[in-house]
Order: C-alpha cells, then sequence, then structure tokens
C-alpha cells in the first residue's frame, strides 16, 4: 500500500470527526485580538497587526493544536486493535506514521492559511493604505508549519505511546504554557521545541526582547527533527501494539 492510499484512509477517517472546526478556533481569537488593536500612522501597519496575531496564536494556541491535531490521527488506532488491523495490510510502520504525520502538517497548513485571511480581513477592515506583504505572508506560513516538524514527531511519538487522547494533550498544554517565559530567555529560546513556530513566524525587528537568530533557530530545528526521527523510527519499529 502506498502512501497516497494511506493519505486516502486518513482522510476518510478525518471525515468523519470535527476536527477541522479546530483550524478555526486559534486564527479567529487571533484576528479578533487584531481587529481590537489600532494602528495609528503606523509605517507598517501589516507588521504590526501580524506580531499582534502571531503572539496570540504562536505562543500558545498553535503549539496546542499540534498536540490536539496529533492525538487525533493516532485516536482511531487505539480504539479496538485499530493498530493490528492497520498494520496486518502490507504497509511498513513507519510509512503508516509517514502518513499520519503529513495529515498533521496538512492541518497546521490549513490553520495557517486561515490566520492569514484573518490578516487581510483585519487590513480591508481597518483600510490598510500599504500593499499586503505577500512575501513576508508566505515566509510566515512556511516557515511556521515548517518549523513545527520537530514538535509534530515528538507529539505523534507521545501519542503513539499512550492510548488516552488526554495524556499527549496534557503534555502540550504543560509543556506550553511556559512559552512567555522561554520565548524572553534568549539562551534557552532556540532549543525548546515548542516555542520554535512562534520565532519563526514574529516579524523580525517587532520585538528585541523577542528575537533569536535565524540561523540558529533553523539549525536546531533541523537537528532536533532528525534526532527526533531516529528515536521516533527505533521506537516504532519495536513498538508491541
Amino acid at each position: 500500500m502506498k502512501i497516497a492510499s494511506l493519505l486516502q484512509v486518513e482522510w476518510l477517517k478525518m471525515k468523519k470527526t470535527n476536527v477541522w472546526l479546530l483550524s478555526l478556533l486559534s486564527p479567529a481569537i487571533a484576528t479578533i485580538a487584531g481587529l481590537n488593536m489600532n494602528f495609528p500612522n503606523s509605517p507598517e501597519p501589516w507588521h504590526d497587526v501580524l506580531g499582534i496575531m502571531v503572539l496570540v496564536h504562536a505562543l500558545l494556541f498553535f503549539p496546542l493544536l499540534v498536540g490536539v491535531y496529533s492525538a487525533f490521527v493516532c485516536r482511531f488506532e487505539h480504539l479496538d486493535g485499530g493498530w493490528k488491523q492497520l498494520l496486518s495490510l502490507p504497509v511498513t510502520r513507519l510509512s503508516v506514521i509517514f502518513s499520519k504525520w503529513l495529515v498533521v502538517m496538512g492541518l497546521l497548513t490549513v490553520t495557517q492559511i486561515i490566520l492569514l485571511a484573518g490578516c487581510m480581513t483585519i487590513g480591508m477592515i481597518k483600510g490598510f493604505g500599504s500593499p499586503f506583504p505577500w512575501e513576508l505572508a508566505i515566509q510566515f506560513l512556511i516557515g511556521g508549519t515548517l518549523a513545527c516538524t520537530p514538535l509534530v514527531i515528538l507529539q505523534m511519538w507521545f501519542s503513539t505511546i499512550w492510548s488516552s487522547f488526554a495524556a499527549p494533550f496534557t503534555i502540550a498544554v504543560i509543556f506550553t504554557l511556559p512559552n512567555i517565559l522561554v520565548a524572553n530567555s534568549e539562551d534557552f529560546a532556540p532549543y525548546y521545541p515548542w516555542v520554535q513556530p512562534f520565532f519563526a513566524m514574529f516579524p523580525s525587528g517587532e520585538n528585541a526582547s523577542f528575537y533569536v537568530s535565524q540561523t540558529t533557530l533553523w539549525t536546531v530545528i533541523l537537528i532536533s527533527t532528525i534526532v527526533f526521527s531516529l528515536i521516533g523510527s527505533i521506537y516504532i519499529k519495536r513498538k508491541v501494539f
């Protein structure tokens, strides 16, 4: 069975749920926050509104959604011997996990697109005179999603370890709450997976207290992705479902 077939299976499972509604939650809250802010005579109103929205979205809700999405895509396999049924098909364990990873990354991408749509809506309502910064928006969308890669791998790992939906979500909550403190630590922030999406999305130069080297950030993300993938692969291969 190819990855495309596994993705079709995942799609059929998602169609039976309301998980798609979760992709609206964080963008909606961030858009409301942006609408309630004023940017009088700001030379870069788009940067200002993005800064506000990212503070709300990427610092708290986006990492939580990673945990929710990851737990959700593994939830069905923990019911009634689902893992055994799925792995009885001509598939490898790693291809199954990879297909689920793709689903989570897809859900995160949809969430990002909705957030950008909210940002554009704010600009139209408030009548921003400058054109929409598409280059910044694309960097925002792609960078924020890719920065979630090691975090998704971690949360997928947790979601295969525990059959309870609450356990991996609780971990996401516990490690997301310190984000506001970690974000202010220039030394520790680049190495904390739950805050990395925030730094990948926050407009550069917006606030010096929220600055980390992008070179350091992406180097850490790449290395942690490789390390987490290797550890997760070894665990999945050895796990008895």
